[in-house]
């Protein structure tokens, strides 16, 4: 599936527990949040609104929507991350790999951990 469009922040934090809890019914969402808890009204018109941007699917259970995710995780932030590379670093993900070393400030152990699994990629090239 091909994503079109980015969450908003909020819409994010939603979505980060439906793919937490793979189905969920509005209560079940509701509980996920810490206090204070947002207003069931305000939970719906963000599943609407994800619903719109084909983010949400759900089931008809008894009159009860279970809500689930038609994206994945990992589809979403592999989309993300290539948007953030193409726009912020020249679409080069060398740069964006230099600036991610280095702003993050990672530990030797990190980067040798980093520098492993591109070296496991570079195998399965």
């Amino acid at each position: 599936m091909k994503i079109y469009s980015m969450l908003s922040k909020s819409e994010e934090e939603l979505m980060n527990y439906l793919w937490k809890l793979k189905k969920a019914f509005m209560k079940d969402l509701l509980e996920q949040y810490p206090e204070p808890k947002p207003a069931p009204t305000t939970v719906s018109t963000l599943l609407k609104r994800m619903q719109e941007k084909q983010f949400v699917g759900y089931n008809l259970i008894r009159n009860m929507r279970e809500y689930y995710p038609l994206v994945s995780k990992e589809q979403y932030f592999s989309t993300h991350l290539k948007g953030l590379i193409k726009n912020f670093f020249d679409d080069s993900p060398a740069q964006f790999a230099s600036f991610f070393t280095k702003k993050t400030e990672m530990s030797e152990s990190e980067l040798k951990e980093l520098k492993a699994l591109i070296d496991d990629q570079l195998k399965k090239k």
